[in-house]
Formats: C-alpha cells, structure tokens, sequence
C-alpha cells in the first residue's frame, strides 16, 4: 500500500489505455451534455469539430476511470479529492481515440486539521493516440498517512 509518507515530489507516471467508442459518447452526452455536436454527425459537421465529439466532461469521466484503475494497481491509500484547479480541454476527443495520462507530483503537506491524511497536489495531462494533449489540469488528493501520531514537519 503506497502512503502519503512514500510518495516523493517529482514522481512521475504514465499510464492508461482507454478506447473511446461512439456509442459511449453518444451515451454520455445523451444523459449529462446533450448539445448537437456530442450527438449528431450532421450537426457536429456544422462546427468546429467536423464530426462527433465527446463531451469535455466525458473526458474527464475517462480520465477519472483511468486514474482509479491506477490507483487499485498500485495500491494507493487514497481517500478522495477537495478538488481540482485549472481544468482545460485542450483538443476535442472522438470515437476511436485512445487516451492515456502521465502525471507529476508536485507538492505534497500533512494536513493540520486532520493528521490522519496528507494533501498532494500534481499537474495531470491526458493524451490520444497522436500524443496530442487533450485534457490538463491540477488535481488535488488526499492521501491516508500510515502513522497518524508522527509528529507533522514543516
């Protein structure tokens, strides 16, 4: 089990393998982002993206998936997230991509108010198959520490 106290600033990973189909994309964005160009060959034709795309936030569902499929692979103590910073979709997604992401820790604190967990924080890309980057942001974790009494450093 990979721990907050095991964990360096600097490390970094690359992992994934995620197919992206038509009929998940269709799906999704028939639920939670229905506009005409995530839907519709004929309408997505009409727009900057020429053909159907995924919806950003499909993109990060995928991502989301690849990185809990990591974290069970490397048995990381996570605990969950606050949040994230700087969200961009940098190109669209589309049926037929494969996505992957490489991260890199950036920082890293024991938490104050709860020295069961430590906060790190790293800058996260996902790429298709071109090595394009589709997706970058700041992702914010908790992690669990392994010995809650140790004293909290600086």
């Amino acid at each position: 089990m990979l721990y907050f106290e095991d964990l360096e600033v600097g490390r970094k990973q690359s992992f994934g393998n995620y197919e992206v189909t038509r009929e998940e994309v269709i799906e999704f964005a028939s639920k939670y982002d229905p506009q005409p160009f995530h839907l519709d060959d004929e309408a997505a034709a009409k727009t900057h993206f020429g053909k159907v795309a995924a919806s950003g936030w499909h993109t990060c569902a995928m991502m989301m998936a690849m990185m809990v499929e990591n974290m069970k692979d490397n048995e990381q103590a996570g605990l969950g997230s606050p949040g994230l910073d700087n969200l961009r979709w940098k190109k669209p997604v589309f049926p037929g991509d494969t996505l992957r992401i490489e991260s890199v820790l950036a920082e890293k604190r024991r938490s104050q108010s709860r020295p069961e967990m430590g906060i790190i924080k790293g800058h996260l890309k996902v790429f298709n198959q071109h090595d394009d980057v589709v997706l970058e942001l700041e992702n914010i974790g908790l992690v669990a520490v392994r010995d809650p009494d140790a004293p909290i450093k600086d």
